[in-house]
């Protein structure tokens, strides 16, 4: 196994950071209750009245702990880091690609969904280059 160059660690806990807090988002979304949800402004509120389906949210949760648990397998420098990152590219996808159909989304809501996708990508790419380079074993 070869020693990983230093932007691999950077990226690594970047990966990590960003993947806890698409954790932290799901989280929020299971644990909500009616008086969290009476605080927040009313443009906020209705966010939260969305019924989604049960896969919807399975798919959420896919997402976000795959991904979460792939950047702990890229510190402790694990190759099922790769299959994890799949998993939760197919989870996001899933996800967004079921709120682009149903939810009305234009200018600056888009932006988060396209970029949550383009990061699952480049962190399956990620993985797949740290198993080519045997940073991973």
């Amino acid at each position: 196994m070869n020693k990983p160059p230093i932007w691999y660690w950077i990226v690594s806990v970047l990966a990590l950071f960003w993947n806890g807090a698409g954790v932290m988002a799901y989280l929020a979304r299971a644990f909500v209750t009616d008086e969290m949800i009476a605080q927040l402004p009313t443009d906020q509120q209705a966010e939260y009245l969305i019924e989604y389906p049960t896969w919807y949210t399975a798919a959420f949760a896919l997402a976000v702990f795959c991904g979460f648990l792939g950047c702990i397998a890229l510190l402790i420098r694990k190759k099922w880091a790769h299959v994890l990152f799949i998993i939760s590219a197919l989870g996001a996808i899933t996800q967004h690609v079921y709120l682009f159909a149903t939810v009305d989304m234009t200018g600056v809501t888009i932006i988060m969904p396209i970029m949550v996708i383009v990061v699952c990508i480049f962190l399956i790419w990620f993985a797949k280059l740290a198993i080519k380079k045997q940073w991973v074993n």
